[in-house]
């Protein structure tokens, strides 16, 4: 995984390099068997073989179309088939013919779960923006019909935040608001930006980041609580889905929006020269919070800093992983290479199936693969950017820095 030295800095290491384009290869040849005949995508247990009856979810539908246009943009072969497929299902799966928008889980027979989700829907804008940098001729209208949904039903703009959940006819039904659709929603924005130039884009990217960033983040000790009511007030006292609404604060989440806060500024011109260092508080926070003896992140810590959940799961390494490796590009630290490398090195031991592809989600207090939250792998979108973000030279526009890094070579 390493050379002996990198003394050129760990993320231009050639042997390193050729790790992550390896490990990035692995996991796109895993999952590209998921593609049904059908054109939609299986669940996929731990070997491959499909999860018999899974509902299709929003979420993974857009992630692998979002994966596989990276994939296609640094060269990989045979990814514009996942991308094609993706489009095609979520025009005529998940999209609502009848009150507009995108249903959350579909099957065989029709809707599973028709709730109408920011999350989702965040993730719809970023798999067009994915899908229209690597070529698509049909993204952009994706882009523009999920944007139009979102401006309609999601986005408050008193607020510059987003709303988090409607019924299927978009009656509101809780008074919930959630940092986790927000922060993906930063994401989309930013990947909306980088895709059209539209700079409403990076504008509502900005102001979802300085209210958990620049407000609530510093009130609450660098750790941001994942919780609110409908006036924005943090609510402790909520208890949702153990995944997507844990209680508490996720570290990992950290270690997110300190990349994207990293993004944003880059694509701004890199006007306020404090905003590294505000990222850098963040991910050490993170760092110091949760990172077991042994290795991992605990999920989740409760408001004031304590353990929550203590399972270890596969996507907070990646995110550190991309939050450390966006650091170094712009100012690294003693510190920070041995992270990195701590970081990949559990990896390696713990959650990449090297023999099969694709990543383990979760790991127990005795080290050994655990099944409490998932069954089978999940997408790839996590781990599959914790390979490529290292090997592209900014903190923006990763599809324009993948160049050719996935591109077959010959012998010579």
């Amino acid at each position: 995984m390493w050379s002996d030295d990198d003394a050129g800095g760990i993320l231009h290491d050639p042997v390193h390099r050729d790790f992550l384009r390896a490990e990035a290869l692995r996991q796109l040849a895993f999952f590209r068997p998921s593609l049904r005949a059908d054109g939609g995508f299986d669940v996929l247990e731990v070997d491959g073989r499909p999860i018999a009856g899974a509902p299709q979810e929003l979420h993974t539908t857009t992630r692998l179309v979002h994966s596989y246009a990276l994939a296609h943009s640094a060269g990989a072969p045979d990814a514009a088939p996942v991308v094609d497929a993706g489009l095609a299902f979520l025009r005529a799966r998940h999209r609502d013919a009848v009150h507009g928008g995108y249903l959350w889980a579909v099957g065989p027979d029709g809707a599973v779960r028709d709730t109408k989700l920011a999350y989702g829907h965040v993730f719809v804008v970023l798999a067009g923006a994915s899908a229209h940098v690597a070529g698509h001729p049909d993204a952009r209208a994706l882009i523009d019909d999920a944007a139009r949904v979102i401006e309609r039903h999601f986005w408050d703009e008193a607020r510059g935040l987003l709303r988090d959940e409607f019924t299927r006819d978009w009656q509101p039904f809780s008074a919930y608001r959630g940092m986790n659709a927000n922060m993906h929603g930063i994401e989309a924005f930013l990947a909306a930006h980088e895709a059209t130039g539209e700079a409403v884009h990076l504008a509502r990217a900005g102001r979802m980041l300085d209210f958990f960033v620049g407000r609530i983040a510093p009130r609450h000790g660098w750790r941001i609580p994942e919780h609110y009511d409908a006036d924005w007030q943090v609510d402790p006292a909520y208890r949702g889905d153990q995944m997507f609404r844990p209680p508490g604060t996720t570290p990992g989440h950290s270690f997110e929006l300190a990349r994207l806060l990293l993004q944003h500024w880059d694509l701004s011109g890199r006007s306020d020269p404090g905003t590294p260092a505000i990222a850098r508080r963040l991910v050490e926070q993170a760092l110091a919070d949760a990172w077991c003896a042994d290795g991992g992140f605990i999920y989740t810590l409760d408001l004031d800093g304590r353990p929550g959940l203590t399972d270890r799961l596969w996507w907070p390494v990646t995110e550190a992983i991309g939050a450390l490796a966006a650091m170094m590009k712009i100012g690294a630290q003693p510190a920070d290479a041995e992270w990195y490398r701590r970081l990949w090195d559990f990896a390696a031991r713990h959650f990449i199936d090297a023999r099969r592809g694709g990543w383990l989600p979760e790991v127990g207090a005795d080290g050994r693969p655990s099944a409490r939250l998932f069954r089978g792998k999940p997408d790839i979108y996590h781990s599959l950017q914790a390979a490529l973000l290292p090997l592209v030279p900014g903190v923006s526009r990763l599809q324009a820095g993948l160049g050719g890094a996935l591109a077959p070579r010959s012998d010579g």
